[in-house]
């Protein structure tokens, strides 16, 4: 590949389509050697072409570029490109009031039980003894997190703004705190306690204060957490379209050793499941109710790999407050918790691993009227039986 010749094409569709337009897509090249040479005529030109440098993104996790672009056909000639994709936009669920069944239901100054209705259904607080989560940390892709909050003070972590990379992840709309306040929210007073309460928290804020994101931002979030080590990413997203690109984060996510736990979705489909949960490297989460049954807001199937409590969920919230959300974002979040735990007792553990023994040791759930089970979420069972034998 010739990079100059790219790149005066890729400034000429970009100063066409504006650097401002919402009509961005992921470029992805077909070998690390001709991403490279871009990277370096692009840097090489950063005086020349500044507008070039702040309108397009590196993505090198998967050797690729997201810009905003006019056409996409003449990409389609050039051998070093591998795949063009939209980078589309997509938003957070439960991220704010008026969602209908998946959204807010109402908010308190403190919750009602130290250790929430989901923590203790699933059992975690049973294994505490053994495992609270220690030295595993936790990416959470989302809104960013309350920095201020006292039930998180002690579990956040450096994390990332990818929005404005001079910003701390500060959360500006509620639904990254909520999350992180499950996974691993500590208290010795009032206040609650979450599933792995050791475990450390690294906000990733690629979500704005509306709860939206650029499939681009996801795949950074990924990369960044890759690089910084972490053990688990939690994904309390979806989206409805595959992603090529997204799926090549996600898998590479996965060789290297992380454990990437997602949300089904809220549209309480019985036969399809959101992005990233449909992947098969991702551990997909539905949600359940207080009373065992399939949360009426989530979606079903086959695909899903374990449920989770997900209705009227209590965790931390802005400002020091604490909120309650219905979503399998929520029941995410638990399912997290757990592998926190896991890992905790057994580093060595792989993801697929995991998945097999998340399912294996989980309670059955009869479908109601249906000669089928669902597979929640039991950390008891789950972390006991890491301790009684050698895993085969």
């Amino acid at each position: 590949m010739n990079p100059s010749s790219f790149g005066k094409w890729l400034r000429h569709a970009m100063d066409a389509g504006g650097a401002g337009s919402r009509r961005r897509h992921i470029i992805r090249f077909r070998s690390h050697d001709d991403y490279a040479a871009f990277v370096r005529y692009m840097r090489s030109e950063s005086k020349a072409f500044p507008r070039m440098q702040q309108a397009v993104r590196l993505l090198p996790l998967i050797r690729a570029i997201s810009c905003p672009l006019r056409s996409v056909e003449p990409l389609t000639a050039i051998p070093a490109v591998q795949s063009v994709e939209a980078d589309i936009r997509l938003r957070l669920q439960a991220s704010g009031p008026n969602l209908g069944p998946a959204g807010l239901h109402s908010r308190r100054s403190s919750p009602p039980s130290k250790i929430p209705w989901g923590i203790r259904h699933i059992r975690a607080h049973q294994v505490w003894p053994k495992s609270k989560g220690d030295r595993i940390h936790v990416g959470v892709v989302d809104t960013g997190a309350d920095y201020t909050h006292p039930d998180l003070r002690h579990c956040l972590a450096r994390g990332v703004n990818l929005l404005h990379r001079h910003l701390y992840p500060i959360d500006d709309n509620g639904h990254g705190t909520h999350i992180a306040g499950t996974i691993s929210a500590f208290t010795k007073h009032r206040g609650i306690v979450g599933v792995a309460p050791h475990a450390l928290i690294h906000p990733v804020k690629a979500f704005d204060h509306q709860g939206g994101a650029f499939v681009s931002d996801i795949i950074k979030a990924i990369d960044w957490c890759v690089l910084s080590g972490m053990d688990i990413i939690n994904m309390s997203f979806g989206m409805k379209t595959h992603s090529k690109a997204l799926e090549a984060a996600v898998l590479s996510a996965h060789r290297s050793g992380i454990v990437i736990v997602a949300s089904s979705g809220n549209e309480g489909k019985r036969a399809e499941i959101d992005y990233p949960a449909r992947f098969p490297q991702s551990i997909a989460v539905g949600a359940t109710t207080r009373k065992g049954r399939i949360a009426p807001f989530s979606n079903d199937g086959q695909q899903i790999d374990i449920y989770a409590p997900g209705e009227k969920i209590y965790s931390t919230w802005l400002d020091g407050k604490y909120q309650e959300l219905s979503g399998t974002s929520m029941a995410t979040s638990h399912v997290t918790g757990v592998v926190a735990l896991m890992l905790s007792l057994r580093p060595g553990l792989r993801p697929g691993r995991i998945k097999t023994l998340l399912r294996k040791y989980a309670r059955y759930i009869v479908r109601p009227g249906k000669q089928s089970f669902i597979k929640e979420l039991h950390a008891a069972r789950t972390v006991n039986n890491l301790t009684r034998r050698p895993l085969k």
